[in-house]
């Protein structure tokens, strides 16, 4: 009886005794089990931040942005290069997803002395100075249409583009557009892009001026520019968007060009349906 009662208080005071010391604080973080949870937190922290205008929030439910950048194989670690980023709906959440361990490269076109290009980078100026802890690091580059250049050559990791294309068509400069893409891009580097979405087999010369375009016609600008497309998805994909408006898609929110009248109609739409493409530059040996 003496044996076991001695061998029990024997075992209690190896639990009580103090664990070696470790070489780590005890209350040091635990790191992230994967590249894309750490990422998907930062990117619930910028979604959350004050900064971001109500009415850029409220879009959210339309606009999809964590699943969108996650698709993009967006990093914090990584040189993005934004493409007319107009008032900054984008930036707001890119430019601090990247501040301290990457680089965000807002890409304007040239802003001329009046128009929507001159009211972008007022808005975007505006934004950066307002809110410094989070945009003292980013940074602008103008460029011309006609020979577009974003940066220096192999020197981004990804290029991002949202709801600009159908601009680029329209104004004729769309293939001088994507080949600047590919140039600024490294090997293995994505191009990201987004954009009003025509119906299956719509030709670019019909559709054009409803903002709306086809698949095939995007597909074939990156590959003809050297991309491979690497992916599609559909979380900025809207079913309820018939892709026929009296405005195009100018007709829907947030534009709503049709003012009051059939208002309700078109908020029950919602924003337009959009195809969501990754496209890949090939390394050297022509593997994306």
């Amino acid at each position: 009886m003496k044996t076991l009662l001695c061998s029990l208080l024997c075992f209690a005071a190896l639990l009580a005794t103090p664990a070696p010391a470790q070489d780590q604080p005890a209350d040091a973080l635990v790191p992230p089990t994967s590249a894309s949870d750490y990422t998907a937190a930062q990117l619930d922290q910028v979604l959350a931040g004050d900064w971001r205008s109500p009415a850029h929030r409220a879009r959210d439910v339309w606009r999809h942005p964590k699943a969108t950048l996650e698709f993009f194989e967006v990093r914090p670690d990584q040189t993005v290069v934004e493409i007319t980023p107009g008032g900054g709906w984008y930036a707001e959440i890119l430019a601090p997803l990247l501040r301290d361990n990457g680089r965000y490269v807002a890409a304007e076109e040239q802003p001329s002395a009046g128009g929507e290009a001159r009211e972008d980078d007022t808005a975007l100026r505006k934004l950066f100075a307002a809110h410094p802890a989070q945009f003292d690091r980013a940074s602008i580059v103008a460029f011309d249409p006609k020979a577009p250049v974003f940066g220096a050559p192999g020197s981004a990791d990804r290029v991002l583009t949202f709801r600009n294309v159908h601009n680029w068509a329209v104004a004729g400069n769309a293939p001088a557009m994507f080949k600047a893409f590919f140039a600024v891009l490294k090997p293995g580097g994505v191009l990201g892009v987004v954009d009003h979405r025509a119906d299956d087999g719509a030709v670019l010369e019909q559709v054009e001026d409803s903002g709306y375009l086809p698949v095939d016609y995007v597909v074939k600008l990156a590959t003809d520019a050297g991309f491979v497309l690497d992916g599609s998805s559909e979380v900025n994909a809207n079913p309820k968007d018939d892709h026929d408006h009296p405005k195009g898609v100018w007709t829907l929110p947030p534009t709503l060009a049709l003012g009051d009248k059939d208002r309700a109609k078109y908020l029950a739409i919602g924003e337009s349906d959009r195809m969501t493409l990754r496209f890949v530059k090939p390394d050297a040996g022509g593997a994306p």
